[in-house]
């Protein structure tokens, strides 16, 4: 009997041999290649595992708090790009990413202090003057963010980034209620003004405001009251600016006055303005005023900006019922602080009526100018003195002079 064979030995199996690892640099060029994707949620994943395989990597930690902060988890972006900063404070890269955040996470002080960081490293970078620039101006530092702008010129800047710092130094056609210096939200003032109209009394007037201010404008609540002509009269208003779309903004308001013995009943207004760009602007208006006989005020302006200067074109057209006048004004104001607070200003008037009810042939012409100062004394507190003189044919000069409390917070 044959021997019993034995089944042949089934064939070894060979476990695959493990995947290769990336290498560190291949690795870290795929996690940038999904931030930059738009996968922040893998890149960070990537990045977490790579300071696994090199803990406190700078580049690592530079590119893991950028996701951070395009996230807008704040805390976890400035604790990797602070780490990256103490281990590497010569990195520019660090600091730019730095101030980014900083910047978008509204905190222009602390932006503003590491693009300084940045400008130490990069003193012939251009850009790096423009994002300190846009820090300082956030904080109301305008001359300082002035100064980084012309300093980004001279070193060759231009485009979109110079021309929106250029028009975010521009103080507002002529409107300081629009906006208000960065960390204030509320701002108040007490005003009062004294006519001497040649014959009879003095007339006088006072408006009390408080407003609150947004990043979309500013709302506020006003009190008025008037003595002329031996009557009192009272109302009250609600005035707002409204952002539009880019470079445009609107005006406005609405004013009751309930007797109507000096004021109108209701009154209107609406204006709208638009940045042109290279420092002109242009605004169209109307007011429309409820006496017994409605008046409507049509304004158009034009506006530059230079410099430190600002000059403004004014044109006006009244109508009612039974006449129609028209205006003209030119103002001219000199920032000649730097910023956007302290300023003297000068205007010229002139006017024409046609009322066929006058006195002087149906036809009158009017002109005058006024002189205002405004100064902040400190960051909260600020004054404003004005003194005008106007004068209609064959009636007296007037002489108004005007002056106002501020105050911030």
């Amino acid at each position: 009997m044959p021997a019993a064979q034995l089944p042949p030995s089934p064939p070894a199996v060979t476990a695959p041999a493990p995947a290769a690892q990336p290498s560190f640099d291949d690795a870290y060029a795929r996690a940038r290649a999904l931030a930059n994707a738009g996968q922040p949620e893998a890149a960070l994943s990537a990045y977490d595992s790579l300071l696994a395989r090199s803990p406190g990597n700078v580049d690592v930690l530079l590119g893991r708090g950028i996701v951070q902060a395009r996230l807008e988890r704040w805390t976890e972006a400035e604790r990797d790009l602070r780490a990256a900063a103490a281990a590497a404070p010569a990195y520019a890269d660090v600091w730019s990413a730095l101030g980014n955040m900083y910047a978008w996470s509204d905190q222009p002080d602390k932006a503003a202090d590491a693009y300084t960081h940045l400008i130490a490293l990069r003193p012939d970078d251009p850009a790096a003057y423009v994002a300190r620039g846009r820090a300082l101006r956030a904080q109301g530092r305008s001359a300082e963010a002035r100064a980084d702008l012309e300093r980004a010129r001279a070193l060759g800047a231009g485009g979109d980034a110079v021309e929106a710092l250029a028009t975010a130094l521009q103080p507002r056609a002529g409107n300081p209620d629009a906006t208000i210096a960065a960390g204030y939200t509320w701002a108040a003032s007490l005003s009062s003004s004294w006519t001497d109209v040649g014959d009879g009394p003095r007339w006088n007037d006072q408006t009390v405001s408080v407003r609150h201010y947004t990043k979309g404008g500013s709302l506020a609540f006003e009190t008025l009251r008037a003595h002329r002509f031996g009557e009192h009269d009272y109302a009250w208003a609600l005035d707002g600016y409204a952002n539009l779309w880019s470079g445009a903004y609107a005006n406005l308001r609405y004013q009751r006055g309930a007797a109507a013995r000096l004021f109108p009943a209701n009154a209107g207004r609406a204006e709208l303005y638009q940045s042109l760009g290279s420092g002109w602007e242009a605004s169209v208006s109307d007011d429309v005023l409820g006496f017994a006989s409605r008046v409507n005020i049509y304004g158009v302006s034009i506006a530059k900006y230079t410099g430190d200067w600002y000059l403004q074109l004014r044109h006006q057209n009244i109508v009612s019922a039974s006449s129609h006048g028209t205006g003209d004004r030119l103002l001219a104001r000199w920032y000649y602080a730097g910023d956007a607070d302290t300023y003297a200003e000068a205007t010229l008037n002139s006017g024409r009526s046609d009322d066929p009810l006058s006195l002087v042939g149906g036809q009158s012409r009017s002109g005058g100018g006024s002189v205002t100062w405004v100064r902040y004394w400190t960051p909260t507190w600020g004054t404003r003195v004005g003194a005008s003189v106007s004068r209609a044919r064959g009636a007296s000069n007037q002489r108004e002079l005007n002056v106002s409390l501020y105050r911030r917070w």
